[in-house]
């Protein structure tokens, strides 16, 4: 689905990713981990079209994003980004939040979303009158209202207790096993055990 050849970036004179060759699979749970610093967010952040590599070729579906003529209506098409903080806008219910994400979304199909995450009777409540473990998952349906091919997830947990982050990466394990693919960079080696795979990133490599 998504494959790397040979990439690798820096910031002005130091390489955060060094000569990166790397596949994933639909329908794969791949969990990128690593120190601070260690590159992974960097990895993501191409991986994701976020960031555009010094060096090498990123492929989605065969298609070089290179030759993405229109990169945010390719983004809406094929793209969920879930970060660590939700930003989610507070004077804004839960609803319209998703619908900003897409404005044709109907009442019943955002509720039906928030039932498959167990929120749904939170549909008109405000960011601030709900918790952080729900808030993420409005931020979670909000990258899922279009019905995306692949989600990234950068420390999307890192705000979390224990309980909401496991809450948060089975969600994430029941996507997968649904045919999303996921994507996730983390810090948690014990969240990270939810992945089929697990690519560690160490000084910019693999």
């Amino acid at each position: 689905m998504i494959n790397l050849k040979n990439i690798s970036h820096k910031y002005d004179k130091e390489f955060a990713l060094k000569n990166i060759n790397l596949e994933i699979k639909k329908g794969s749970f791949v969990a990128i981990t690593g120190e601070s610093g260690s590159g992974k967010t960097t990895l993501l952040s191409i991986l994701s079209t976020l960031l555009k590599p010094t060096s090498g070729e990123a492929f989605f579906e065969g298609i070089n994003y290179e030759n993405i003529k229109n990169i945010d209506e390719f983004r809406q098409k094929n793209i969920g980004f879930i970060f660590q903080f939700h930003y989610l806008i507070n004077y804004l219910t839960v609803k319209e939040n998703i619908n900003l994400a897409k404005d044709s979304a109907t009442k019943e199909e955002i509720k039906n979303l928030l039932a498959t995450l167990k929120i749904e009777d939170l549909i008109n409540s405000y960011p601030n009158e709900i918790s952080g473990g729900q808030r993420q998952r409005v931020a979670i349906a909000r990258a899922l209202i279009n019905n995306p091919k692949v989600i990234f997830a950068d420390e999307p947990t890192g705000n979390l207790d224990s309980k909401n982050s496991l809450n948060v990466f089975n969600i994430f394990k029941k996507l997968s096993q649904k045919g999303v693919t996921i994507v996730v960079a983390t810090h948690d080696k014990a969240l990270a055990a939810f992945a089929d795979i697990n690519i560690k990133v160490k000084d910019g490599q693999l």
